[in-house]
């Protein structure tokens, strides 16, 4: 219990530190370490390349390496020695060990040397890739940047494929910081096209494209596949999720000409229907040419802008926004608010040309008030003592009353405990009955009853555990408050191999939404759609 209290008040803390920051570092990104993964340190773009004896490194898979493949394309003798020898199989994991904290960007290299492969690509357990295709013998690439944090000072990147094994991983390449990287060497996107590209691309290339891919492939589309934008130049150069779509003056190692050839059956485009060999050969000259494309529109950034998060505009959200006390508006019935709220109200009413209804009489006012606190009506002695008391503070005398009825911790801490989904069960497909988790819940009925400060309140349930204590008494009232971490949903939980990440993964949701008025659910997996949190 200690260590789940303490992690979980850890990361409600780092939340709440981290959304009020929300620094994103607009430095350089400086180069951590490359590793060969299956052959000597070397040295590639005028970086040391660490080899397979590397320290803080650990790696599996099959040994393998065929010096004599023609890669496609073609590149220099060391990067070349590099990509082919690799670690084979259909499960690889590729761990660096002893990372400082921070975060990192992530390069790998893949490479076939025979027959298209498919497999995915994890970065720390986290799919980054889905069913990528390795391509025809000697194609290669290198995939990322995938930016990742170290955790318990370890960086890992997996590859899982098909039983008879599909993985062919080279090397690995990490930079530091989530700055702007270095520009890539290498063959080179016709940046200023001549009037003879702008002819042949508008004549043979635009119409076909927008004829054949843009239904899969364009922001117009219901869903971009592969995340391979091919309605804009910005889109042609970034490619889509397994790496460039064109490698500019070869077409036979760019997967936009692998896949309208058809030949991988699982990388086909069109998928339905192969173009006619006159399209090919003009996708195949454009590609020769460097790829030209007059088009200037951005849709990649107008893509990412949809998702992107905007965190001065996230500061404003309402539960990030310090107390302030707001201006009481004026009012033209001067009589009629009793206190400061009741301007407000007042205000509003009058922006809408409506009046406040008639006060109700004390019958009704008793049978609102005992509602509202306890959840119960009225005992008739009550309403009788009410009706009789002809004092200015009668009604304050009421409320004080109620406030004093254990039943009022009951009513309110109901509320409470929703909020913190609380069950005398383990809800989910193991709904077993949890041994005293009632007393958790008369816990919140009566700190609500000894009108407990807020701050109090959530600290002891976050971490009573660790709090100092006056008493043996103060002390166990303090374990009791942690229930609410005990109190987590159990999927499946009488299985021998539970996931109890699951049961974490919960608790630090609800920590989101119970403390920090926010889901943190989503950015397991993907930056999340509504709330400022990035995956």
């Amino acid at each position: 219990m200690n260590k789940i209290a303490a992690h979980v008040l850890a990361c409600s803390l780092w939340l709440s530190l981290w959304l009020t920051t929300g620094e994103v570092s607009a430095a350089e990104a400086m180069f951590y370490r490359a590793i060969n993964l299956n052959g000597p340190a070397l040295t590639i773009d005028g970086r040391a390349w660490e080899g397979t004896n590397a320290s803080n490194f650990v790696s599996d898979g099959k040994s393998f390496e065929n010096q004599s493949v023609a890669l496609k394309p073609a590149t220099d003798a060391a990067r070349a020695q590099m990509i082919r020898s690799s670690r084979w199989g259909n499960k690889v994991d590729v761990e660096l060990t002893h990372v400082p904290d921070g975060t990192y960007q992530i390069f790998l290299y893949v490479w076939e040397d025979n027959h298209s492969e498919q497999f995915d690509l994890l970065v720390n357990d986290k799919v980054v890739v889905e069913k990528f295709h390795s391509g025809s013998a000697g194609a290669w690439k290198k995939l990322g940047p995938w930016r990742a944090s170290s955790v318990s000072g370890k960086l890992k990147v997996s590859a899982r494929g098909a039983s008879h094994g599909a993985c062919n991983l080279s090397g690995i390449e990490v930079w530091a910081g989530d700055g702007t990287l270095p520009m890539e060497s290498g063959p080179q996107f016709v940046a200023t096209p001549t009037a003879e590209h702008i002819e042949f691309f508008e004549k043979h290339i635009r119409p076909l494209l927008v004829e054949s891919c843009y239904e899969c492939h364009s922001t117009e589309g219901k869903k971009i596949k592969g995340g391979l934008l091919l309605d804009s130049r910005a889109g042609v150069v970034k490619g889509g999720d397994t790496g460039p779509a064109i490698v500019p003056g070869s077409p036979d190692a760019s997967l936009l000409i692998q896949a309208v050839q058809h030949t991988d059956t699982d990388l086909s485009m069109p998928p339905k229907k192969k173009l006619p060999p006159n399209q090919i050969a003009d996708l195949i000259e454009w590609v020769k040419m460097g790829a030209p494309d007059p088009r200037a529109e951005n849709t990649v950034a107008s893509e990412e802008s949809k998702s992107a998060i905007d965190w001065n505009k996230a500061r404003e959200f309402w539960s990030f926004r310090p107390l302030s006390r707001p201006a009481v508006p004026a009012v033209k019935q001067k009589k009629w608010p009793a206190n400061e709220i009741d301007r407000f109200i007042l205000a509003r009413l009058e922006k809408e040309g409506l009046k406040p209804a008639d006060d109700a009489d004390k019958r009704v006012l008793i049978r609102r008030a005992t509602y509202d606190l306890i959840g119960l009506p009225p005992a008739p002695e009550d309403v009788d003592a009410f009706l009789a008391d002809k004092s200015p503070n009668a009604f304050a005398k009421v409320i004080d009353r109620l406030l004093a009825s254990p039943h009022y911790g009951e009513r309110w801490g109901r509320y409470w405990l929703d909020v913190v989904r609380y069950a005398d069960t383990a809800g989910d497909n193991s709904d077993f009955p949890i041994p005293q988790m009632y007393r958790y819940r008369n816990w919140v009925i009566g700190a609500f009853n000894r009108d407990m400060p807020y701050d109090q309140f959530v600290r002891a349930q976050l971490a009573g555990d660790l709090l100092p204590a006056k008493s043996n008494e103060e002390k166990f009232e303090n374990l009791i408050a942690t229930g609410y971490i005990a109190n987590a949903r159990r999927f499946g939980s009488r299985v021998d191999d539970y996931p109890q990440h699951l049961t974490i993964e919960d608790t630090i949701d609800n920590v989101g939404r119970a403390f920090l008025g926010l889901t943190v659910s989503c950015a397991r997996c993907h930056d999340h759609k509504f709330d400022p949190i990035t995956a």
